[in-house]
């Protein structure tokens, strides 16, 4: 009965997320793409003092708002440039939704609904493991749900869904709408707005064309949301002029029309991605969106159904962008685990059958989960017994040759997981509060587990030999590039300087230079060992350092300068060879 009354409480939330988001959070390595990018960006802020306009290699960055970089600038102020400053933000804004989702749930259904909603963000995979990393989206999506919820109170209030409407909250609910979506648009971009709008538009297609929102209202409404964003973006004009807006503006479209480099997928990816990466609330969700509680209240059949569009909105507009990549439909995941909350309330209250489909999905994708999270040390420990699988993947082949320690310890997140399921699944028990509340607590526990013991074993194979290369020459008076791929590691580990930048990019940022041409100081680069080859025919002056599972480093050495020669001369597009 303690530990029941413990849980039903905001304060049990905030400390559950804080144990479990707040630790570990630098002891792996950013991964490239996204996470270093983000944090380079934050860390060169830091570096020029500079929070008005974006850079990266201290070169205007036109690809993003600064909103949560500004986050994870304030993080560096604090912590010191690093990973865990890098990845804290995303981790208060865990120790924020979990507590927000129990008071949401509550207040439209009950304590024991809050928990349900709460524990089905806590307890899936991919929700869960946001909020340990570094990437843009939980703040992004963090603010898309606040707009959307301020907007369903405010339609609550303006047309009395409920007996506690008060109309004179309804310009409240709207400016906090509009200030949420101006945050969500300074975190990413229009695609906040847009999400909003179709969402909004779905609805009032679903209502048969009756205006829930006036048009004076939504006029309102838009006009705060973009004088959140023109705050800053009126200041960069004015600095800059429309450069950022320019090429902010093609770069979102680029992205929506054609596939981003290596992100391209089959029209279901979002889908898969949804049933496996939100397991075991997915599975759960499913019975929602098929069944109607006809006992819910007039409130609480109208939120379902907002949950309902928006997981669709979201779902098929990210079907339909051509670049496919994992976080894109994350913000599926908030009405996805209240959809799975109305599930597991109707389980419990035994108005819905915990039916045997269920309980075979749960058993096949948690089964699996289980199996790979147990086998995966053995394979480690035999994984020269499988080279014929990468055969045809040559840097996949080299990068299974790191040097990893597995113990066969590992295993124990998977024999737990499997026990999880035993209890939650087969228990016989009538209690079902306490069978959820252990699947979704143990799935927790198992993704904990599993970042502790794997993630930094599935790091130092697929890239910590570049990044240990970069830390070795962090601070030295360098220049540093990749060749045949794409890397934002260089800049981030060797903690390039705003000096050695810009000698780097003095000629137009012409890699060709540092590859070919007269440098004064030392070139360290990186490059695959799909394309050393090429690198050896072009570069005849490049010094092999040593190659580690599947990087190749080699050092350009500096020419001599003449004695008559200036440094700009030197430093010329004629100086290629």
């Amino acid at each position: 009965m303690q530990m029941k009354k413990a849980i039903e409480s905001p304060i049990f939330f905030v400390l559950l997320a804080a144990i479990f988001f707040l630790p570990f959070l630098g002891g792996v390595h950013l991964f490239d793409w996204d996470e270093i990018n983000f944090a380079e960006i934050a860390r060169e802020m830091t570096v020029l003092n500079n929070y008005l306009e974006v850079y990266i290699n201290y070169e205007v960055f036109t690809e993003k708002p600064p909103l949560f970089m500004w986050l994870q600038a304030i993080s560096m102020n604090v912590f010191g440039v690093g990973d865990y400053a890098a990845r804290f933000p995303n981790a208060v804004f865990g120790i924020l939704v979990l507590p927000l989702l129990y008071t949401l749930g509550k207040k439209m259904h009950s304590k024991k609904f809050g928990v349900y909603w709460a524990l089905a963000w806590f307890g899936s995979i991919l929700p869960h493991l946001y909020f340990k990393s570094g990437i843009i989206d939980p703040v992004f999506n963090f603010f898309i749900f606040l707009a959307i919820y301020f907007l369903i109170r405010y339609q609550w209030d303006r047309n009395g869904y409920n007996a506690r409407s008060r109309t004179k909250h309804v310009w409240l609910f709207l400016t906090l709408a509009g200030v949420s979506t101006g945050l969500a648009m300074l975190t990413k971009g229009p695609v906040a707005f847009l999400i909003i709008s179709l969402t909004l538009g779905v609805y009032w297609i679903w209502q048969r064309f009756k205006w829930f929102i006036s048009v004076p209202h939504f006029i309102y409404f838009t006009t705060i949301s973009l004088l959140v964003v023109l705050v800053w973006v009126g200041l960069n004009y004015i600095e800059h002029g429309p450069k950022f807006i320019l090429e902010f503006t093609i770069r979102q479209w680029t992205m929506l029309t054609t596939p981003d480099a290596g992100h391209g997928g089959f029209l279901g990816y979002h889908f898969v991605v949804l049933l496996v990466g939100c397991f075991p609330a997915s599975i759960f969700a499913i019975q929602a969106m098929l069944k109607k509680d006809h006992s819910a209240s007039t409130s609480q059949l109208d939120f379902r159904r907002w949950m309902l569009i928006l997981f669709w909105v979201v779902l098929i507009l990210f079907s339909i962008v051509t670049t496919k990549i994992v976080h894109y439909s994350s913000m599926a995941y908030y009405p996805l685990t209240y959809l799975a909350a109305v599930s597991l309330m109707n389980i419990d209250k035994g108005k819905w059958k915990f039916t045997i489909f269920m309980k075979v999905g749960l058993w096949i994708i948690g089964g699996i989960a289980a199996l790979i999270t147990i086998a995966l040390p053995f394979i480690g420990m035999n994984i020269q017994k499988l080279k014929f699988l990468f055969e045809q993947d040559a840097f996949a082949l080299q990068n299974i040759e790191a040097k990893i320690n597995w113990t066969g310890f590992e295993s124990l997140a998977g024999i737990f997981l499997l026990a999880i399921l035993l209890f939650s699944l087969l228990s016989k028990r009538s209690d079902y509060a306490l069978r959820f509340r252990t699947l979704f607590l143990g799935m927790g526990v198992w993704v904990m587990l599993t970042l502790i013991f794997d993630i930094g074993k599935i790091e130092a194979i697929s890239q910590r030999a570049a990044v240990e290369f970069w830390e070795k020459h962090a601070g030295e008076d360098c220049y540093v590039t990749t060749f045949g791929y794409k890397s934002y590691a260089h800049l981030y580990y060797a903690r390039v300087s705003p000096q050695i930048a810009n000698e780097q990019n003095h000629v137009n940022g012409n890699t060709a230079w540092l590859l070919l041409g007269k440098v004064d100081k030392p070139v360290y680069i990186s490059c695959k060992v799909t394309s050393y080859e090429q690198f050896e025919s072009e570069i005849k002056d490049a010094q092999f350092l040593y190659s580690k599972n599947g990087f190749y480093f080699y050092k350009r050495v500096p020419k001599k300068k003449s004695s008559n020669e200036s440094l700009e001369d030197f430093l010329t597009e004629e100086s290629l060879i």
